[in-house]
């Protein structure tokens, strides 16, 4: 469509992985019962069903460095700071937020890393050379770290993705590379070489620095993060906006045990609809633990040209066909079969829901609300979420309070905390597991006006106590 047809439509349709964990209804359930019929709780920590040691928690955080609480018997290392010098010998970038870990063939660990970096528009502002930048005036991209997974330290470093803008979190593909998604849809009218707002795949076992394109296919929207069924190949992607679509991809080639997925050969975008509820709207005055079935709506005009007035056109596309609503859609992780996602500020509180989706057919599926936090004691404001390799699933705090926490939900409904930033009020981001499952990886984004600089941690210790 031209820029004029796809605001006229815009106005017309304004008005118009891990284990089930099915048990987290139980928390959801107190919750309730604690707080009359609005299911906010109180605001009394002392009260909620926290998981101690022995019932998959790991008992009270205690002072393991200067940075970081972490139960008793855990250790962590920094690595990656923001301005340290990497390898290839440019300095670190900050805003460190998704990640993940692969294999590598001599033992060691591959961390690709994207940096939310979201500079204005400036000549040569790109990570390393322009030659290999996607857009010379875009600061953001990724780094891959190689690191032994004995000593948790840094064998080299380098820029692996150059040129884009705010990646913020991503995924693995089963076929072992990291999509890097941009949270962002700004061009050319904004003084930026090159349209943003797109998914790029930086391959785990590249060692040095590649111009990368984008995967258009994928859409172009305001991107947070993506998960891959290994079985389908289909690729489940969230949207940061306060009016967000969930959407898949049905890529064309899609991975199979024989041959990688080939994301740039094409395929089809989709977005979630609730069966029977049309423009259903998640956000508020939802029951925990009832599957709703669900169908998917195609997407025509995936990779719109508009500038940051167009960056809901992707979602007005679903949503007048009768696309269900979120809101502040971040985290994205497949498991076991089903797709775990996270609405930010979703739930009546406000402080946060974690979704399941669960495919049942070609077409069709279930969606359930799994854990809503009733308070910022209890969960505030999670982002990045990630699957355990014993099923817990884990969710980063971005609730911009002093201490931010990871924190666990157990397959019997009770959360627990695993670790807290001292101090900066960073945002944490980025949790992920190597691929023994022995070294938890996650970020703290720095805080700007505290002058504190990002920071990679990699945490160690006892964890088959708990349910990690």
């Amino acid at each position: 469509m031209t820029a004029l047809n796809r605001r006229d439509f815009l106005r017309g349709s304004a008005t118009a992985a891990g284990r089930a964990v099915a048990g987290l209804t139980a928390l959801n359930a107190f919750s309730s019962s604690s707080s009359g019929s609005s299911g906010v709780a109180s605001a009394n920590a002392a009260v909620r069903p926290e998981a101690q040691a022995g019932q998959g928690g790991y008992g009270r955080l205690h002072e393991a460095g200067p940075e970081l609480l972490l139960p008793k018997g855990f250790s962590y290392r920094v690595i990656g700071v923001e301005d340290s010098m990497m390898s290839d010998g440019h300095k670190t970038p900050g805003r460190h937020d998704g990640m993940a870990a692969f294999p590598l063939p001599n033992g060691n660990i591959r961390l690709i890393r994207n940096h939310e970096v979201d500079n204005p528009p400036a000549l040569n502002a790109c990570l390393g050379s322009p030659l290999t930048a996607y857009d010379e005036g875009a600061g953001g991209g990724t780094t891959s770290l190689e690191i032994h997974p004995e000593t948790r330290e840094v064998v080299r470093d380098f820029v692996s993705l150059s040129g884009t803008w705010r990646n913020c979190a991503g995924g693995p593909t089963p076929w072992g590379s990291w999509l890097s998604c941009e949270e962002a849809f700004f061009g050319w009218e904004s003084g930026f070489g090159q349209p943003h707002g797109y998914v790029f795949e930086v391959p785990s076992h590249q060692e040095e620095l590649e111009r990368i394109e984008p995967l258009t296919a994928l859409g172009r929207f305001v991107h947070e993060a993506v998960a891959i069924d290994p079985a389908t190949g289909i690729v489940y992607q969230t949207e940061d906006l306060f009016r967000a679509g969930f959407y898949r991809f049905i890529p064309h080639e899609p991975h199979t045990p024989a041959r990688p997925g080939n994301l740039r050969a094409g395929g089809r975008l989709q977005m979630l609809a609730v069966k029977g509820s049309r423009q259903y709207d998640t956000r508020r005055e939802q029951r925990i633990g009832r599957p709703m079935p669900v169908t998917w709506v195609p997407i025509d005009d995936v990779d719109p040209q508009g500038g940051p007035d167009d960056r809901s056109f992707v979602f007005e596309q679903g949503f007048a066909q009768g696309g269900a609503r979120f809101s502040r859609l971040e985290g994205c992780w497949y498991g076991d079969g089903k797709v775990y996602i996270v609405a930010t500020d979703g739930g009546s509180a406000q402080f946060g829901q974690v979704w399941q989706y669960t495919p049942t057919g070609p077409d069709s599926g279930l969606l359930t609300l799994i854990f809503e936090s009733p308070h910022q004691n209890v969960l505030n404001r999670p982002d990045n979420v990630c699957v355990s390799p014993r099923g817990a699933v884990l969710v980063c705090e971005d609730g911009h309070a002093r201490r931010q926490y990871v924190r666990g939900l157990t397959s019997s409904g009770r959360i627990f905390n695993i670790a807290c930033n001292v101090g900066d009020e960073s945002e944490l981001a980025g949790v992920t597991f190597s691929p023994d499952g022995r070294t938890m990886f996650f970020n703290s984004q720095g805080n700007r006006e505290r002058n504190t600089r990002a920071k990679t941690f990699a945490v160690w210790g006892p964890w088959r106590a708990g349910a990690v």
